[in-house]
Parts: structure tokens; C-alpha cells; sequence
């Protein structure tokens, strides 16, 4: 998938903002695979299956991630680089394929953004994440002209 979905800004769940800006510098918060506030994925990730059955839900994460950053800019201005991403993921006692679900983050990013959609990150495991959802990813972009 290249495009980014076609829909609104993530909306918070809770109270916090989907994005802060200091500077060029923008942070996103951790953003769930929501389609219209509405979680579309479940979680856990399971060990049995392959990572492909995650494509959709970690770019779909991703791309409210990354509209989120975008939601920040000034007329004219765009994300020049993605800086850092970190890739919570909520699996089963004993996966351990973290990092190919990250891939898939990256080669959205990568897809939209070119060499500058490719940043710093790392995969985490965690038990559970906010309302079942089987990951979750926050950014931090640079923005400018």
C-alpha cells in the first residue's frame, strides 16, 4: 500500500493531543490502527501467524501516525525526515518477529516520503496496548520548507 487512507486526522481517545510541534521538530502520540476513531484490528499478535497477517493494521497505524506529523505543518511546508519510530506491538508470550512488523512501517514511510521516511526506530513487545489493538506506532519528524 502507497497511498495514505483517505480520511481525517486521528482523533484523540483520551486527553492529549494526536501531535505536539516544538521547533522543527514534531512528536507524535501513539497511534492505534483507528479508521474514524473506530479500532480496525485486534490484537494479540499471534506467534502462529505470519507477520504478513499484519500488513494492514501496522500501516494503517502508520499512516495516522504520519498524518498526524503532517496535521502540524505550516502552509508549504512538509515532513523532511522521520527521525524516529518506535513500534509497540501487543503478541503472544513467544513471538518474536518485532521487527518485520516494524519493516512494514518502514516501507510505508519509505513509500511516501522516499529516504527521508527512514529513520532511527525500534520494536518493542508489550503485553496489551489501549483498546486491544495489536500495535501502535509514534513518531518524530522534522519539518521544514
Amino acid at each position: 500500500m502507497t497511498g495514505t487512507p483517505d480520511h481525517g486526522n486521528p482523533v484523540p481517545q483520551g486527553d492529549y493531543v494526536a501531535a505536539t510541534r516544538h521547533g522543527a521538530l514534531i512528536f507524535t502520540a501513539g497511534m492505534t490502527p483507528r479508521r474514524d476513531g473506530r479500532l480496525m484490528f485486534h490484537g494479540p499478535v499471534r506467534k502462529d501467524q505470519p507477520a504478513e497477517t499484519q500488513r494492514e493494521a501496522v500501516v494503517l497505524a502508520c499512516s495516522n501516525a504520519l498524518r498526524a506529523a503532517r496535521s502540524m505543518l505550516a502552509p508549504g511546508e512538509s515532513v523532511t525526515a522521520i527521525l524516529s519510530m518506535t513500534v509497540y506491538v501487543a503478541a503472544e508470550e513467544g513471538y518474536t518477529a518485532h521487527s518485520a512488523l516494524a519493516d512494514f512501517a518502514s516501507q510505508f514511510l519509505h513509500a511516501q516520503l522516499g529516504s527521508a521516511g527512514i529513520g532511527s526506530r525500534c520494536a518493542v513487545g508489550v503485553a496489551t496496548l489501549p483498546g486491544n489493538a495489536p500495535v501502535e506506532i509514534q513518531l518524530v519528524a522534522a519539518a521544514g520548507d
